[in-house]
């Protein structure tokens, strides 16, 4: 299993001379999932060669530069030939369902599912689920984490010697969690596995002032994707419009004990000096990175 996260724009509200507006693809295993679709994702796709091949839509809040791209890539899809169902998830879908039929995307060669979601609310997946949560912008917005299932424990080999089970098919059916018949008996994997582990953990907030509740949700995640529109000299600023600082997004980093934090949503103000968003974060949380368009992050394993 592999899990890779592309960021396709890193830009706020408006896209700039590097980069465009939000949209993130995370890569499990071949099961792709998109984070917004602000305008040109279409574009950025192409270039960075991550195919439309994708499970689910899962959209923060409905300002236009994280959704409005979904209309020229639908377009792109049914042009390809997609036939394959699609479901696109949301806060307000009834507004996003009309803006599909006034334009005229309820006719599309696939099927195009659009989902309402609310806080609490998740969609599972194969090994995995995404869960929404409520956030604080200054329309109705979401944020979502990525969680995947619990992972089977470490395979003991000395427990499997003291049971006599030789080398081989039966080693990895046991891994797989399938019990096996050895000597007369039966072998279960609890015999032989160790405590269950916790899967990968990706949370991203989109637009949002900080929230109480994302330190529950990001606890312990493998990668915090967290606003980070301004520095704090633009505090008050950012509380207006319902942002958050880079000192806000490490301080939730730093007490939830997550992994990895990246900024994003970066204002066009800090085009030509990103670094100021990362000094000041690096003062509370030193394992942080400020997003660049098609910057890559695999996550390991422990």
């Amino acid at each position: 299993m592999f899990l890779k996260v592309t960021f396709l724009g890193t830009s706020g509200t408006v896209p700039s001379v590097d980069r465009n507006t939000s949209s993130i693809l995370l890569n499990y295993s071949g099961c792709k999932i998109l984070f917004d679709c602000g305008e040109g994702t279409q574009r950025q796709m192409m270039k960075a060669k991550t195919g439309f091949n994708l499970e689910a839509i899962f959209i923060t809040h409905l300002h236009t530069d994280h959704f409005i791209g979904i209309f020229g890539l639908l377009e792109t899809m049914s042009l390809n030939g997609r036939e394959k169902p699609l479901s696109i998830y949301s806060p307000n879908s009834k507004f996003l369902r009309k803006l599909f039929r006034e334009f005229g995307y309820h006719n599309l060669e696939f099927p195009v599912r659009v989902v309402g979601l609310k806080d609490g609310d998740f969609v599972r997946f194969e090994n995995f689920k995404v869960l929404a949560f409520k956030t604080d912008h200054i329309v109705e917005s979401l944020g979502y984490a990525f969680i995947e299932d619990e992972r089977r424990g470490k395979f003991n080999v000395e427990k499997a010697r003291e049971l006599g089970i030789p080398p081989g098919p039966l080693y990895s059916k046991l891994v797989r969690g399938e019990a096996v018949e050895f000597g007369g008996r039966i072998i279960t994997p609890d015999m032989v596995l160790g405590e269950k582990r916790p899967g990968w953990k990706v949370v991203y907030t989109g637009d949002t002032a900080p929230v109480e509740k994302l330190l529950e949700i990001a606890k312990n995640a493998d990668l915090l994707i967290h606003d980070a529109a301004f520095t704090s000299d633009l505090n008050d600023w950012a509380k207006e419009t319902k942002h958050s600082t880079a000192r806000d997004a490490a301080v939730i980093a730093k007490k939830a004990n997550v992994k990895k934090l990246v900024l994003t949503h970066i204002s066009a103000r800090y085009s030509k000096e990103p670094e100021k968003l990362l000094e000041e974060a690096k003062q509370i949380f030193e394992n942080v990175v400020v997003a660049e368009d098609f910057m890559e992050i695999e996550l390991e394993r422990d």
